[in-house]
């Protein structure tokens, strides 16, 4: 149960939402991580074991399946669909400023702006009539997962936020189970999409970039939902996806294709120049044995780094609260 007291120096707006009928109240989330020795506190809290539960339910689901598997795509996954629509829309109808600087256009500012001012509204668009109170909690995520725009930057943070913003919602109950799936291979990589476009459009820079020795610039989930999906597969191996044929012949059907494909169109040289520790996992004899490292990396590299978690937001849904035993 979130604490529906006000803090000290919290504003109006921290005040809980309670559910009409009783049962939870929400919350507008809020930073708790300020400082290094806070990061036990994270590693403790019912957030994260909820956010890790929640990656690790859907690496399990998507396990050998490839994009054109049979699955379940219900109302709610419209709805999201619809809103990232609208999203990639705002992209076109805000084009970037003229500016002296490559990096950083001012323009995507114009465009968060309008994320900023719409957020609960698309937000309470997609939830059940009877869990619209939630609306004010959810959002915040939304909000967060897109960059932000005093740096104009992206990384593994906001994309955590995303996929915080979908574990939320299935926690209100507005996903459910059956669409495990759908999460992945609908909604979040059509966020992937509408991520690009924001990359490339606005040229973001990326956030707490390791350069050469990171993963990626900007992603890392669909690395992992990636490689869980190419487990057991018949004939890709983890060495053939630096085989340009082998990534434009099999792209469409893989999320971990899809960002090699990516990351081929943005950068030039070589690849074990540009794309380090990737050309490294090329070298790992089994799909299931780049999977289960990804996720140690996953853990080390982005949830237990104190500069990627101290933007990270706590409410009723992803609390703070340490796990009950």
């Amino acid at each position: 149960m979130a604490e529906t007291e006000q803090q000290s120096g919290s504003t109006l707006e921290d005040e809980a939402h309670e559910v009409p009928g009783g049962g939870v109240a929400f919350m507008v989330p809020k930073k708790e991580i300020s400082m290094v020795p806070d990061m036990s506190k994270w590693r403790r809290s019912q957030a994260y074991a909820d956010y890790m539960g929640f990656v690790r339910t859907l690496n399990e689901g998507v396990k050998g399946k490839s994009f054109t598997c049979d699955y379940n795509v219900s109302e709610t996954v419209e709805k999201l669909l619809d809103l990232l629509e609208t999203l990639d829309r705002w992209i076109d109808e805000t084009p970037p400023a003229d500016q002296p600087s490559r990096f950083g256009n001012r323009a995507y500012r114009t465009w968060y702006a309008k994320l900023d001012q719409e957020a609960e509204a698309l937000v309470a668009a997609v939830l059940p009539a009877d869990r619209c109170a939630a609306a004010p909690e959810i959002a915040v995520y939304l909000r967060e997962s897109v960059g932000n725009a005093t740096r104009i930057d992206y990384g593994t943070g906001h994309e955590a936020a995303f996929a915080a913003f979908l574990c939320c919602l299935c926690k209100v109950g507005a996903l459910q189970a059956d669409d495990r799936l759908a999460i992945v291979f609908k909604v979040f990589n059509r966020y992937l999409e509408v991520m690009r476009k924001l990359q490339k459009t606005y040229r973001m820079e990326p956030a707490g970039s390791q350069g050469v020795w990171g993963l990626d610039d900007f992603q890392f989930l669909p690395f992992i939902w990636g490689s869980s999906q190419f487990v057991d597969h018949p004939t890709v191996e983890p060495r053939h996806f630096i085989d340009e044929r082998v990534v434009n012949e099999h792209h469409q059907d893989y999320m971990f294709l899809e960002c090699i494909k990516f990351i081929n169109e943005m950068k030039t040289g070589p690849f074990a120049e540009h794309s380090n520790q990737l050309w490294n996992i090329s070298a790992v004899a089994s799909w299931s044995k780049v999977n289960q490292g990804l996720v140690r990396m996953y853990k080390a590299e982005c949830m237990e780094k104190f500069p990627v978690i101290q933007h990270f937001k706590f409410g009723s849904l992803l609390s703070i609260q340490p796990v009950k035993p």
